[in-house]
């Protein structure tokens, strides 16, 4: 299998790496902790998405995809995310590699570490009509009709797993023990009809949770 990163990761960060692997979903990584939050890592269905091979997404950050026709003020609303530490998710005209623009919903969500630093950022694309404005109506309702099928503790855990919490740090804001916040993820990931945390968040936020 083709490497998709060219950073060293931690343990919990080589988890991020395998979850975007296996997503369908364009992702990538990015590493707050270096100048200006370069992407440290990215799938192929991200490279398929912007046509950009991987040695020319590595190391640069996501802003390379705007173009003319990129709203600022959208632009603005994701560094906010990212200043503040908060999931974000937009529908903003972005470029790919020929420079043909495509509306992109964008996500951006932090991972933090089990201290509660910051330690990754996680983004998605997934491309829409170029005629679209406002939230996209069917991702919106299938995400929250999944949402809708977990109990009241999954969707706790689930908004948690969101902000970019790991277990133990979800575990102790319930007072629950480690063990069945897994068992909880276990069974929520498999009503969102996922097996990574990658495209559970998506679904969280695309759901408004």
């Amino acid at each position: 299998m083709e490497q998709l990163v060219e950073y060293k990761l931690d343990a919990h960060g080589e988890n991020l790496l395998e979850s975007i692997r296996r997503s369908p979903i364009a992702s990538v990584i990015s590493n707050p902790r270096l100048a200006d939050n370069p992407i440290i890592a990215a799938n192929e269905a991200f490279c398929a998405l912007t046509g950009y091979p991987r040695d020319e997404i590595i190391g640069r950050n996501c802003k390379f995809l705007a173009g003319p026709g990129t709203e600022p003020w959208l632009t603005e609303r994701i560094s906010a995310g990212v200043r503040e530490r908060r999931p974000v998710l937009v529908e903003i005209m972005n470029y790919k590699r020929d420079r043909s623009p495509f509306r992109n919903a964008v996500l951006v969500a932090p991972v933090f570490d089990t201290d509660g630093e910051l330690e990754y950022f996680l983004g998605s694309q997934v491309e829409l009509p170029v005629q679209s404005s406002g939230p996209s109506s069917a991702r919106q309702a299938r995400a929250t009709a999944l949402v809708k099928s977990l109990s009241a503790r999954q969707r706790e855990i689930l908004e948690l797993i969101a902000r970019g919490q790991r277990n133990k740090q979800i575990a102790w804001q319930l007072g629950l023990s480690e063990k069945t916040v897994d068992m909880h993820r276990t069974l929520l990931f498999q009503k969102l009809d996922t097996h990574n945390v990658a495209d559970a968040i998506r679904i969280a936020v695309e759901a408004g949770l």
